[in-house]
């Protein structure tokens, strides 16, 4: 029997070993062809891949699928991040889209497809609605010829041009980049290189310690790259996932600075030092921090469910200065539609170059500025049948207090959101694809965000029934 297929906000994406299969990568690429070829027939189609050991022969696959309905299949002729593939397909009017096959924060035993529109942006969810309708029970046996293209040189070229190099070469920074194995690798390296910066990478080739990775840029993943920056005394680390959307960084002392962080600090750097504007729109579970800064500088902020393609839906409206998502993905109205964790992370130097501060003293006037905040998230795992009873139950909740605090704004747009006058909260969201209700909350202090957390996670219990946790 064939694997029901859902195509999820970011893909779809499966174990090596159980759903990810020739079959089923095929007959998602006949659904992609099938929907193409009916609305841009003869269109180019770019097919990127990620580092993994797997990854090109699917992307040679999927490509191949496609050019046997009529589509021009052109395929990355090396591993690319994904910002490179979304970059290449909306600079050319002649595409009508692009397949990525990556595995992208997941650990190296998985691999998926994620799917972009004509505009460089991860697929909307009308459009995943369509391609999932026209997936089939088998796989078709249409083939045809691919090209390979190089898709990287010219998006790193541009990527060149989007910073103040001159600032960057200057400041004589030392970095350590990790790529945590994942496509960025010897591209984010050079690309500093050549603006002048001092490179250590770390973890940019495949190892025995590889496939025990997750290539996420969060704590413990970060911890080499923690270890190494006070090792070489770097000025910072820099980490991306695997796919290159997300990044964090790590600060002299060897201290993660956490995504949120990144994203507000990033965010005062174009408002301040490169004098932007526009509106920025931000995933409901991201930290208030980013609020803060905006508003400071009269910003309009919008808020969007959990999930950039609800990000992408309202920079595709024009205006937009910044789109961010609490993993720390983080995309510029100016550059394009997707997410880009190898110009974030030349930003951070820029921002470095042009303020003649560490990263530690960013980080520390960003607290003092805008307040420390606590941020943290918790999974409670339920069975299936418990998880459809409490997403039926969330619109009606409305509790009076939470911890003894009472909330001054309520939000059921994704889950449940209760704020409070400190501008703490916290938020109860199903997963729309697992048996799982994710909690999360942030505070002034770590004591306080439990607090929170410890007594959304009882209203949790209580509401889907105890047996269920």
């Amino acid at each position: 029997m064939s694997a029901i297929i859902h195509i999820e906000s970011d893909g779809w994406k499966s174990r090596l070993d159980e759903d990810f299969t020739e079959e089923n990568v095929v007959r998602i690429a006949d659904a992609a062809a099938r929907v193409w070829s009916r609305t841009a027939p003869g269109a180019i189609v770019y097919v990127a891949y990620d580092a993994r050991p797997e990854a090109e022969r699917f992307a040679c696959l999927v490509g191949r699928v496609l050019a046997g309905y009529g589509l021009a299949a052109m395929v990355s002729d090396w591993f690319a991040p994904t910002p490179a593939l979304a970059w290449t397909v909306a600079h050319d009017n002649r595409a009508c889209g692009g397949i990525m096959v990556t595995g992208s924060h997941n650990p190296y035993d998985y691999l998926g497809i994620k799917l972009y529109m004509d505009d460089g942006g991860i697929a909307s969810a009308e459009f995943a609605e369509e391609i999932e309708a026209s997936i089939e029970g088998e796989p078709s046996d249409v083939r045809g010829p691919i090209e390979r293209r190089d898709i990287v040189l010219p998006y790193l070229d541009d990527l060149c041009t989007l910073v103040d190099g001159d600032a960057i070469s200057r400041a004589h920074l030392t970095v350590v980049v990790d790529p945590l194995y994942g496509s960025t690798r010897t591209y984010l390296p050079a690309v500093m290189g050549a603006l002048g910066i001092n490179v250590v990478e770390i973890h940019a080739e495949m190892d025995e310690g590889a496939e025990d990775m997750h290539p996420e840029p969060v704590e413990p993943w970060v911890d080499d790259c923690e270890q190494a920056v006070v090792e070489v005394g770097a000025d910072a680390g820099l980490v991306n996932d695997g796919d290159g959307i997300r990044m964090a960084a790590v600060d002299g002392a060897g201290r993660f600075i956490t995504p949120h962080q990144i994203i507000a600090l990033l965010l005062e750097h174009l408002l301040v030092n490169r004098s932007e504007r526009g509106r920025v729109v931000l995933g409901i579970s991201s930290s208030v921090l980013a609020r803060r800064v905006a508003r400071n500088y009269d910003c309009r902020v919008v808020v969007k469910p959990v999930g950039f393609r609800h990000i992408y839906k309202e920079m595709c409206k024009g205006d937009i200065l910044l789109g961010a998502e609490e993993a720390g993905g983080i995309a510029l109205g100016s550059h394009m539609l997707e997410r880009d964790g190898l110009l974030a992370a030349l930003l951070i130097c820029e921002l470095m170059a042009k303020s003649g501060k560490t990263l530690e003293q960013l980080a520390e006037d960003l607290s003092k500025t805008y307040g420390k905040t606590c941020y943290a998230r918790r999974d409670l795992r339920v069975e299936a049948e418990v998880i459809d009873v409490f997403r039926t139950m969330l619109p009606g909740l409305n509790p009076k207090t939470v911890a003894g605090r009472e909330p001054v704004q309520v939000s059921h747009m994704d889950g449940l959101k209760l704020e409070f006058s400190d501008e703490s909260w916290v938020l109860l969201r199903p997963s729309r694809t697992k048996p799982v209700v994710r909690v999360y909350a942030e505070a002034p202090s770590i004591q306080e965000r439990d607090e929170l957390l410890e007594a959304a996670c009882d209203i949790a219990r209580g509401e889907a029934g105890i047996s269920g946790f």
